[in-house]
């Protein structure tokens, strides 16, 4: 099922969150991604809320060269960092892996190297998305 929106895109698949997550590692640091932080957001519910919510995972993935590369050009532009993927159960029990959109986070700044540099976030997100 495709889990696209005017600010995110993604899929969901059959694999559990667990392996789902995995992957997205697995993939992501194929593209010269790390992932910085991560938030289990079923934990930090349950937590601070005493909440239950489904199994949801935030990725904070970043590629060191490409945010010298955007910091160098607009230096504000580490408030829009690092790059968010959330991984999911969703309520038919499959999992869904959903990226933030670059091209739209970064269009907005009205500045054409940021914007340059969210087409080219984005095509490396579509690959890694693909691979999953």
């Amino acid at each position: 099922m495709d889990l696209t929106t005017p600010y995110a895109f993604g899929k969901t698949g059959d694999m559990s969150c667990t392996e789902a997550q995995q992957k997205v590692r697995d993939e992501l640091s194929k593209e010269g991604f790390g992932v910085l932080t991560e938030i289990d957001i079923s934990k930090k519910f349950a937590e601070k809320l005493q909440k239950e919510f489904r199994e949801y995972i935030i990725l904070g993935a970043c590629n060191p060269s490409l945010a010298y590369e955007a910091m160098s050009a607009e230096i504000n532009i580490g408030v829009m960092l690092p790059c968010n993927v959330v991984i999911y159960t969703r309520d038919d029990g499959k999992t869904a892996v959903v990226f933030m959109d670059p091209i739209q986070r970064f269009y907005s700044l009205g500045n054409l190297d940021i914007e340059e540099f969210g087409i080219k976030v984005n095509e490396i997100l579509e690959r890694v998305l693909e691979a999953i």
